[in-house]
């Protein structure tokens, strides 16, 4: 299975498990995700959850060829199963970690900015690549990186999309501890394991006031992020970029203004 799911002593753990495709996120391993997000919501016996992926990747974001082949008229939709989980993801009550190793390309990154407790590998690089592929920001990354890491260093992040390591993503904000590869997954699980034994209620409470203020300003970012991406990924730049990356070159963006 290409997302792995498993409840222990209280945490709930998925993992990206499609090593062959770099764990690139297809529209089934989306739906997946966000059905247990879901179903984590409403069972007493989940009181945390961990994200995770394989030592070598976090994940590669898209599946580009999944996600162009449903890229038509509403390829953009709140229906699909990318916002189901990213809605998912985002309103979740109980606590969220992350444990970050290798790459976590465009909503491999994302998505992060929607946990609680983030952590990496000393190994771990990551990329939010959109103005590459001739789109924009997505799911209020471009509210929430520029909250987290200020204007200057949000912008060269999300402007250029180049690549950036463990230890800048910590000094932004994006993770909150750097450690060994080695030791990262059993340091996640501790984590994970902390929050189940502390009273639930509390911890619950704890993340709706921190996430109160910013709450209504991130869904309206994420409309306004949607709106555009969706034009812009019809648009010939987008277009461009895709074809060049299929064709394994370097896209020529001179014609567009």
């Amino acid at each position: 299975m290409d997302i792995l799911t498993s409840t222990t002593n209280g945490i709930l753990t998925l993992e990206f498990n499609r090593p062959e495709r770099k764990n690139a996120i297809t529209g089934a391993m989306y739906q997946t995700l966000a059905d247990a997000l879901l179903a984590a919501e409403q069972d007493p016996a989940v009181r945390a959850i961990l994200i995770t992926g394989k030592p070598e990747i976090f994940t590669a974001g898209n599946d580009l060829d999944d996600f162009l082949n449903n890229a038509g008229a509403d390829a953009m939709n709140e229906s699909r199963p990318v916002f189901q989980f990213m809605r998912a993801l985002e309103g979740c009550t109980k606590p969220v970690v992350a444990a970050v190793s290798g790459m976590a390309v465009g909503i491999g990154t994302t998505l992060l900015m929607h946990c609680d407790l983030v952590y990496a590998a000393d190994t771990a690089r990551f990329s939010m690549p959109f103005s590459q592929l001739g789109l924009c920001p997505e799911f209020a990354s471009s509210l929430l990186v520029t909250q987290a890491a200020g204007y200057t260093r949000a912008a060269e992040k999300l402007m250029l999309g180049e690549a950036f390591l463990a230890q800048e993503a910590l000094e932004m904000g994006i993770v909150a501890r750097v450690l060994p590869a080695a030791e990262l997954l059993a340091f996640a699980q501790g984590q994970a394991a902390k929050l189940v034994k502390l009273p639930a209620a509390s911890i619950r409470t704890t993340k709706a006031l921190m996430k109160r203020a910013r709450s209504a300003l991130v869904k309206e970012t994420i409309a306004a992020e949607n709106e555009r991406f969706s034009a812009m990924l019809s648009g010939g730049e987008a277009k461009e970029a895709f074809t060049a990356f299929f064709e394994k070159r370097k896209p020529d963006f001179s014609k567009f203004d």
